[in-house]
């Protein structure tokens, strides 16, 4: 079974797991009340080991997440449903000016909590290799259906002495829109140049190919046939499937937890990012030695200023676990979501972020 497959529970399933180990604790920290979240599906696994610590370190909270999509939980954030979100993008200005009035007239925080490298995997059992090596350009061509055979040129071309099969080459995406196509399609659209002439979306721009719901509905796909191949988040790859290792500079890098996070700390920060908006416009084209660019960077959204000391409390009681080494190491661990750690320059950045919350004046 792949990592997190297990995980598969809705926010009620959480909820009720959360509150049961947590509920046989007598006493606990003094923090209390309710602290909903909703949002990313990409964060659910990582999210469910943080909320956990929470749980059981501060029994009196009842905590709980939804992961019901970037956009569904931005907007459960607006409309104050929620007390934080999840989102595999950053805001938009609507939105932030949305948030505003919900804010209590402060700032939204956007932290990049949750970094994922995405796994192009293929369905090839026979081909005696750790990874195959392919460039920005080999791989858009191929989701784009100009590579129609496994022995293309372009392909034998970055694997020499490997033995490439005739086998039809069929790619395969998200049918739901999703934070994984857009993180993926604008790798694409920034790295393979007029090879990907399309623009980056949540919704997969080629109609009429090989499709799959969710993580685990790619996976499927891509095991159901030989030639397959698909973009999915790296900690859900099985071990029947190979990997890609994606050229960077005259390297070709395979995806590491290592690997996305030096491309995360080689990215400039994003249009409009400030000292509480950590947002990261990711360098895609980056020729960085050992980094990898596919990468999906998922945000945890708070306000910088609740009604109540208890909700100040309570967001940055969750926030600085999820931020510190050991959070982040939990969340890393191949078992629970095999992310990548964020930096300690970024979890300095975090923690300033965190100590600017406080009860609206």
């Amino acid at each position: 079974m792949q990592a997190g497959s297990h995980w598969a529970t809705g926010a009620l399933g959480v909820l009720l797991l959360l509150t049961a180990c947590g509920g046989a604790e007598e006493g606990g920290s003094g923090l209390s009340g309710p602290l909903p979240g909703a949002g990313a599906s990409s964060q659910e696994v990582a999210m469910i080991g943080w909320l956990a610590w929470m749980s059981e370190n501060h029994p009196d909270v009842l905590v709980s997440y939804d992961p019901v999509g970037s956009g569904s939980g931005r907007e459960m954030f607006i409309n104050d449903a929620v007390q934080f979100a999840g989102s595999d993008a950053a805001m938009e200005a609507d939105e932030l000016d949305a948030a505003s009035e919900r804010c209590l007239g402060g700032e939204v925080v956007e932290l990049p909590l949750y970094i994922s490298p995405i796994a192009v995997t293929y369905n090839l059992p026979d081909l005696d290799v750790e990874n195959l090596n392919l460039s920005p350009e080999t791989l858009a061509r191929i989701f784009d259906g100009a590579i129609s055979t496994w022995d293309d040129p372009a392909i034998a071309e970055t694997n020499p002495g490997v033995e490439l099969p005739d086998t039809a080459v069929v790619p395969v995406n998200r049918s739901d829109d999703s934070g994984t196509t857009e993180n993926f399609t604008e790798y694409l659209a920034e790295a393979a140049g007029d090879a990907w002439p399309h623009e980056a979306s949540e919704t997969w721009p080629i109609s009429g190919s090989q499709s799959g719901t969710g993580t685990s509905g790619v996976i499927t796909t891509v095991q159901a046939a030989e030639g397959t191949i698909g973009y999915v988040d790296a900690a859900q790859v099985t071990e029947d499937l190979g990997t890609v290792a994606v050229q960077v500079g005259d390297e070709f890098v395979p995806f590491s937890p290592e690997a996305a996070a030096a491309v995360v700390d080689v990215s400039p920060p994003g249009e409009g990012a400030s000292d509480l908006r950590l947002t990261i416009d990711l360098a895609r084209d980056t020729e960085e030695s050992g980094a990898y660019p596919i990468v999906l960077i998922s945000y945890t959204i708070v306000c910088s200023r609740y009604a109540e000391e208890r909700d100040v409390e309570n967001v940055k009681a969750l926030l600085t676990y999820i931020a510190s080494e050991e959070g982040q190491a939990r969340a890393g661990d191949p078992s629970v979501a095999g992310s990548a750690p964020i930096s300690d320059g970024l979890r300095e950045r975090v923690m300033a972020a965190v100590d600017q919350i406080a009860v609206a004046p």
